[in-house]
């Protein structure tokens, strides 16, 4: 009993040495810290560096810093920058390019302007320890970057030019630390600026040219393979910091630009994309948190040494540097007061760029003890400002973002209903990829699924088998925050069944698969395909995907004249525009100057933002040479009208045979406007006899072809 208890008193010795006790702590406080702390309003951010402070060295003594702790804290903190390059809209970076480089620019200089003066005439210090510690004022991390996540405004233009102005900052602060360092070591000559110079640019080499390259082959190639795709892109990120460290730069640096490269690579509903967050979110940038309150020692403040002082200087300085900047870029670029807060919220915060300069000073001799401590209460201060300021600026921006003069024009907006006919269960994780991509994230109806079996034999163990088979590539393809319904019929018409499901269900849009090749019955009364679009009025989109969406490079839209007449037209519009926001790809719209005007009214009132290049049509009756003009990598859609409608026109007649004759890796969207067809359609089948004479026509011309390329295979 005795060795028991022992042992046991052994295992719960201050600090805890037991890794899986104490890994069982922090989870503990992951899960508990923020719940508690709510209730007092206290940010669930701050609420982890005051449990990190309360169970750290310098409180509790639960737990001590070791490697374990600094290992999970820098994954942490190199997770953090990763997430935030990665949810960077590129387009708005690109188009606020220029005010990211003048935000980047004030945040940097405004803080060593009013830095300087005060640690050299106030504080003291000699004029190599001003330079260095005054671009410690410069430098910040995101850590209220989560916050603006939470509430949905990462893609707001205030966020965007934060995130591109930090690092843009952080990369010049450590410029800054390495040329003083090497300066108080008398290492600056022509070499060391080669030196850096070269090592950026090979780093820059491979992480915009030689990863993008490796990444897109590796998710096409093991495009089932979910578990593989997160381990490649952990080891992107850590391979990218390793070189980002080799080059003379901090390994955030490297994971920052990990997530810039991949951003384009990673839609932002994927499945991937949620992994990333869920584990980063629920582990390693909590668990960073609490090791940046492990380093605060708030006993420090009162040892006599002047440390107050120091603190209450580089406190005041700190954030008056950065919220001045804030407000100018404010000014400058004619942001909202709330913008310009959040702006300030966001760049208030110093933790590992911030604590690398310090700590890197203090080794060298350059900066003493007493900024080391007065360090770690900025560190705390600035976290609290920046999670306070950050979260009322995101809540006044969404509460200003719901307000009634700003609508946007939804009408299918949480009732939109998409069904997908399966025949081929080969091409279904693709169908269900861009269903999920394309549909209204509002919507409370699943996506519903439907296989049509023939009722004749066997049918009960064939519907349980399809019934099997479905569900299983449901589960594994369902994005966040979606669900997909399976839907099993049996029915010898499977035109038939589709249309009762879809009147059954009020479908909105039916999501079809290529026809498959025809067979000599189909030359006689035609694809399954032509049936449905014959006898069914919802907007029907029939997808060739040959390849998964990230390896297509732009979006071709090719709408014909009068298409914006047809029933439904801003309906198909935003969905091409939700695909090139989820895949950020570029649409090339081909389609005269009444249509654009039309697509670009469309866009502005449903606030989306696609990038776009508009070009005439022109021979618009040349459709095959407009395929063979494509590129390998394009997504085509072509807005279509059905037989008979106002946009229709008889150079659309027989694409499906000239897209399978004429591209062979791109992938190919025909969007048939929804038509209204009167009641009689709803109450029997139209089988080829109803026809009118065209109709007849048109079947012994398609006979006549088939027999023809008959002929021409004996020949």
């Amino acid at each position: 009993m005795e060795t028991f208890l022992s042992q046991l008193s052994k295992q719960f010795q201050l600090p805890l040495q037991n890794p899986v006790l104490v890994f069982a702590l922090i989870l503990v406080i992951i899960l508990l810290a923020p719940i508690l702390l709510k209730r007092l309003r206290v940010p669930g951010i701050i609420g982890l560096i005051l449990a990190g402070i309360l169970v750290g060295p310098y409180g509790l003594n639960l737990l001590a810093r070791n490697e374990a702790i600094d290992l999970f804290s820098t994954i942490g903190i190199l997770y953090l920058m990763f997430i935030a390059g990665l949810e960077l809209e590129m387009k708005e970076f690109r188009r606020n390019s220029r005010r990211s480089i003048g935000f980047g620019a004030l945040t940097f200089l405004v803080p060593i302007l009013l830095g300087f003066p005060a640690c050299f005439f106030i504080l003291k210090y000699d004029f190599t320890a001003s330079l260095l510690l005054s671009s410690m004022f410069s430098a910040h991390t995101m850590i209220a970057y989560p916050v603006v996540t939470k509430f949905g405004i990462a893609r707001d233009e205030a966020v965007a030019i934060t995130v591109g102005g930090t690092i843009l900052t952080d990369t010049a602060v450590l410029l800054v630390l390495a040329v003083v360092t090497g300066s108080h070591n008398g290492e600056i000559n022509s070499g060391f600026w080669l030196r850096i110079f070269i090592s950026m640019a090979v780093f820059l080499l491979i992480m915009f040219y030689l990863v993008p390259f490796i990444a897109k082959w590796f998710f096409i190639r093991l495009e089932g393979e979910k578990t593989s795709h997160y381990v490649f892109v952990m080891a992107i990120v850590f391979l990218a910091a390793f070189l980002s460290q080799l080059a003379g730069m901090e390994p955030i640096i490297g994971a920052f630009v990990a997530g810039l490269v991949l951003n384009r690579l990673l839609p932002p509903s994927s499945v991937l994309m949620n992994r990333i967050q869920f584990v980063g979110n629920a582990l390693f940038i909590p668990f960073f948190l609490i090791s940046v309150g492990m380093l605060i020692d708030l006993r420090s403040l009162f040892h006599g040494n002047g440390v107050l002082l120091i603190a209450a200087v580089i406190i005041m300085v700190a954030l008056a540097g950065k919220y001045l900047a804030a407000r100018i870029t404010q000014v400058l670029f004619g942001y909202t007061a709330t913008q310009g807060l959040l702006i300030f919220g966001l760049s208030a915060s110093r933790v590992a760029a911030t604590m690398a300069v310090v700590l890197v000073g203090y080794k060298a001799g350059i900066l003493d003890k007493s900024i080391l401590e007065a360090t770690i209460l900025l560190i705390l201060v600035s976290c609290l400002v920046a999670a306070i300021v950050t979260e009322f600026a995101a809540k006044r921006m969404v509460t200003a973002s719901d307000q009634p003069e700003e609508p946007r024009v939804t009408k299918l907006s949480g009732r939109e209903s998409i069904l997908v006919p399966v025949a081929n269960l080969i091409n279904l994780e693709g169908l269900l990829e861009f269903v999920q991509y394309i549909r209204d994230k509002a919507s409370m109806n699943p996506i519903r699924v439907l296989s049509v079996v023939n009722e004749l034999g066997d049918s009960d163990s064939r519907l349980m088998k399809m019934r099997n088979s479905l569900n299983k590539i449901a589960e594994s393809s369902a994005f966040p925050d979606s669900m997909i319904q399976t839907i099993v019929i049996a029915d010898q018409n499977v035109p038939a069944g589709i249309n009762r499901i879809s009147r059954e269900l009020d479908v909105q849009t039916i999501i079809l698969g290529w026809p498959m090749k025809g067979t000599f019955t189909d030359l006689i009364f035609g694809h399954k395909t032509d049936h449905i679009l014959e006898t069914n009025d919802k907007c029907v989109m029939v997808c060739r995907i040959i390849n998964p969406l990230i390896a297509y490079n732009r979006i071709i839209l090719v709408s014909p004249p009068l298409s914006e007449l047809e029933q439904g037209f801003d309906y198909q519009v935003r969905k091409v525009a939700l695909l090139s926001q989820e895949i950020k790809k570029n649409i090339h719209l081909y389609a005269n100057l009444k249509t654009r005007g039309r697509i670009a009214t469309i866009l502005s009132e449903n606030k989306l933002n696609p990038g776009i290049r508009d070009f005439d049509i022109h021979e618009w009756d040349q459709v095959t040479p407009f395929l063979l003009k494509s590129q390998p990598d394009d997504i085509i859609f072509f807005f279509l009208g059905r037989k008979g409608s106002v946009s229709s026109h008889p150079n659309m007649d027989h694409l499906f045979e000239r897209v399978a004759t004429n591209c062979t890796t791109q992938m190919v969207v025909l969007v048939y406007a929804a038509l209204s067809l009167g009641d009689d359609m709803y109450d029997k089948y139209r089988d080829f006899s109803s026809e009118p004479l065209s109709r007849s026509l048109e079947t012994f011309e398609r006979v006549q072809r088939g027999l023809g390329k008959m002929i021409h295979k004996a020949e």
